[in-house]
Formats: structure tokens, C-alpha cells, sequence
């Protein structure tokens, strides 16, 4: 199954049937419907709509549409009906010149002091008179289903770049991970060496006052407490296995965001817990390295659906 991103464009356009005819009897040439689809990320599917009042009755169908589709992301869907020649100058017909004519000398016959009409204003008038670009009630839903189609496809490219990504930061986090997993046991022998040294030098000066077993047996322990608050491998345990489940739900794909996103938090709190038991400047570094990864992971995974 496809690992899917949230982020996404598409558009889809179609020239409609033509306008009925004008006043004059007149065909108008066919308009054109333009659908686009914008999606970026969100914690649940959130569904936004821009249609024009002649297809606002589209939008109950257009959303079941898109639900059906789209688990989550923040989702704008707009429409909008190009009138053809919309780029020239809307030709006045004859009709209304006539019927602008006659309104023009009713309404100077009342008040002669009223200016005449302008080119600009005719034009105008003549641009809100035209008849509407197509008839496109049949063609909005196949559209947006076209529409639709691309935006899965662009979020799925964007979703397959994303989980590489991912993929590779596994990598590098495993590889730190191999890197901390040595680095305990010698700390914790070169420790067992100063405690044993610190008792030879303690016995000395001690000069028999204080029995030999009894000095050995609290050097160990110290050895002993400090090996235990220092002791990771429980820590790399767990983080081995997080990568591991990352992993394993990037090779299944499907709605998985949300438990990504919960898994990176875990991936942080053991290397914060990595960081703060280090007793070594080389485990101080890999855990921030650890760290600066898992928030470059973060950043990714939500735009994940």
C-alpha cells in the first residue's frame, strides 16, 4: 500500500456545451469549468469549498467526493466558470442598444439635466447582460473526480519522496544507535579501574585501619551504582524497536501519520534519556546528532496522511 502525503495540487478544466442563443437569436460559443484542488497538512480531514452560485447545489455531492478519498488534510476545492472571450470587449447587441436608447431618452425626458451614456458604461452593461458560459451540471462531478484523481496521484509521489526520506534517516539513527552500544561497557571497565585504583590509594593511607575486604567490597558497589545509572542498553533497546516499527509501517503505507507521529515521540524521549545518563563526551554527541535526525523526521511526518 502507498504511503500518501497531505500536500497536494491538481486542476482539471472543460469546455460546456454552448449557451443558449441570445435575444437576437444569436449561438454563443461554449464557456469553460475550471476545478482546482489545493490540500496541505491537518490533524483531521477539514474540507473547503469555492463554487460560484449557479453550482453551490454541487457541493453536498462534491464533498462525499472527497471524503471518500481523503482521510485527512486541510483540502480547498475551487470552481469557476470562464466566459468565453472573458480576455475582449463584450459586443453590445443590437436589441439593447435599442433598449438602452429608449431608456436613455425616458429617463432625459424627467431629468433633462442627466448626462448621456457613455461607451464605457454601454460595455458595461453590455458585459453583464451575457448570457450565461455553458451549461456545466452534468460535467462538475465527473471533473472533480478527474481532479480528484491527480490530486491522490501528486499526494502519492509526495508521500513515496517523503517515506525515502524517512527511510534514510532510519539508517543513519540505527548506525548511532551500533556507535552507543559499545561505548557503555568501556565506560563502564574504565570506571571499575579508577574505583579499584582509589582503594589501593585509600588502603595506603588507610596504613590497615580499615579492613581490606570491607574497602574492595564499597569500591564495587560505587562500580557497581555507577554501571547501573549509566546503563543504556535498555534505552537502545527500545529505540531499536521504534525504528523497527517505523519501518515496518512505511513498508505497509496506508493512513499511518498519526502513529508515526507518536513514534517519533518516543524516538525523542529515548535519546533525551540517551543524552542524560552519558558519562562520555562521544555519547553526548550521538544522542544530540539522534536528536537533530528525529526532529528532521518529525517535520516529515506530519504532512503524512
Amino acid at each position: 500500500m502507498a504511503v500518501y502525503s497531505m500536500t497536494g495540487y491538481a486542476s482539471a478544466q472543460q469546455s460546456g456545451a454552448g449557451a443558449p442563443a441570445d435575444q437576437d437569436g444569436k449561438a454563443t460559443p461554449a464557456g469553460r469549468l475550471a476545478i482546482e484542488l489545493r490540500s496541505v497538512n491537518s490533524r483531521f480531514l477539514d474540507l473547503a469549498f469555492r463554487l460560484p452560485d449557479e453550482l453551490r447545489q454541487h457541493e453536498p455531492a462534491l464533498r462525499e467526493l472527497l471524503a471518500a478519498r481523503l482521510k485527512r488534510g486541510k483540502v480547498e476545492l475551487r470552481a469557476a466558470i470562464g466566459q468565453p472571450d472573458a480576455t475582449g470587449v463584450p459586443e453590445p447587441t443590437p436589441r439593447l442598444l435599442q433598449r438602452l436608447n429608449a431608456v436613455q431618452d425616458q429617463v432625459r425626458a424627467w431629468l433633462p439635466g442627466a448626462p448621456l451614456l457613455s461607451v464605457a458604461e454601454v460595455v458595461r452593461l453590455a458585459a453583464g447582460e451575457q448570457q450565461p458560459a455553458g451549461d456545466f451540471r452534468e460535467a462538475v462531478l465527473p471533473l472533480a473526480e478527474k481532479a480528484l484523481e491527480e490530486l491522490v496521484a501528486a499526494r502519492q509521489r509526495e508521500g513515496a519522496r517523503l517515506a525515502a526520506m524517512l527511510a534514510e534517516r532510519l539508517g543513519q539513527l540505527r548506525a548511532l544507535a551500533g556507535q552507543a552500544s559499545p561505548l557503555v561497557p568501556q565506560l563502564v571497565e574504565q570506571q571499575r579501574q579508577r574505583f579499584l585504583e582509589r582503594w589501593k590509594e585509600a588502603m595506603a593511607l588507610a596504613d590497615g585501619a580499615t579492613p581490606p575486604e570491607a574497602a574492595q567490597d564499597r569500591a564495587l558497589t560505587e562500580a557497581t551504582a555507577f554501571a547501573i545509572r549509566i546503563d543504556v542498553a535498555e534505552e537502545l533497546t527500545r529505540l531499536n524497536a521504534h525504528l523497527d516499527e517505523i519501518e515496518r509501517l512505511l513498508q505497509h503505507g496506508g493512513e499511518l501519520g498519526k502513529r508515526l507521529d507518536f513514534l517519533i515521540q518516543e524516538l525523542h524521549r529515548e535519546a533525551n534519556t540517551l543524552g542524560s545518563k552519558s558519562a562520555a563526551l562521544d555519547l553526548t554527541h550521538i544522542s544530540v546528532d539522534m536528536k537533530v535526525l528525529i526532529e528532521q523526521m518529525r517535520e516529515q511526518v506530519q504532512n503524512l496522511e
